[in-house]
This record gives structure tokens, C-alpha cells and sequence, in this order.
């Protein structure tokens, strides 16, 4: 069996690999706009769709992966990735306004850091009955 040579210090195809679109997660800034309280309903709320692991209905906001059962999504939470994916999550993202800043118009203005926490269904609904309890409670007084 004769052995070829594989050629990756020619050219950019060791950049090859960052380019690849075969397993291509969403960008921060595209969470950033899942974790807005409109699409995050939606997104831990999905309908039933059997082309996704899990019939979608474990699904992690934060990395954008779907996961098979509730086991491997909590698994998922406690994983290194996920903790580091929390952390990039915490500043806020590029914007316009910061890159005319950049560019000279206005002064500099540090990133202000947010503080993460890990979103799941059980605090979704433990949150909205804290609202619904909340406001029952205000027009009961009224």
C-alpha cells in the first residue's frame, strides 16, 4: 500500500477547517437575540418536531444544541462548553453605536458585563407563576 503525503503546509488549507459550515453554531450576537424575552418563550415552548433529536423539546438556548432527553440536557449544563459559552454570553454584544465609537464618533464606553444564568423550562414556568401569583395578588388588594 503505497502512502500519500497529506499537503496542509501549502496554501490556507489549514484555515479550511475554520471556514467548514458542517457543524456551524449560532454566533453570539444570534443568541443575544434568542434570549430576548419574546423569542425565548418560543424557543423553550417548541412544538413537536420528530426531524430533531428529542422531538425538539430539549433544547439549550445558550449553545443552540438540542439534546435527546432531560438527562443529557442537564448533563449538557454542568459541561465545560456550556460554562464557557455562558461566559462569552456575558458581554454585551457588538453593536453599531460601539463601532462608531470605534471609528471616532463619541467616546469610548466599556462593554458592561451581564450576569447569565442557564434558562431552562423548569425556571421559565417557575417564573411565570411567580408573575401570575404577583399580580393576582394585586388585584385581589385593588
Amino acid at each position: 500500500m503505497t502512502y500519500k503525503r497529506k499537503k496542509y503546509h501549502r496554501g490556507d488549507t489549514h484555515l479550511k477547517k475554520g471556514w467548514r459550515t458542517k457543524r456551524r453554531v449560532k454566533d453570539l450576537d444570534e443568541i443575544d437575540e434568542d434570549l430576548k424575552e419574546e423569542n425565548l418563550n418560543g424557543l423553550i415552548n417548541q412544538e413537536v418536531d420528530l426531524d430533531k433529536p428529542g422531538a425538539a423539546q430539549y433544547y439549550c438556548i445558550h449553545c443552540a444544541r438540542y439534546f435527546i432527553n432531560e438527562t443529557a440536557l442537564d448533563a449538557h449544563f454542568t459541561t465545560k462548553v456550556h460554562k464557557r459559552r455562558l461566559k462569552a454570553l456575558e458581554i454585551e454584544p457588538y453593536s453599531i453605536e460601539e463601532s462608531l465609537r470605534a471609528a471616532g464618533q463619541g467616546s469610548y464606553i466599556e462593554p458592561r458585563k451581564r450576569k447569565i444564568e442557564t434558562v431552562t423550562k423548569n425556571t421559565i414556568n417557575a417564573e411565570s407563576n411567580i408573575e401570575m401569583a404577583v399580580e393576582s395578588k394585586r388585584r385581589k388588594s385593588d
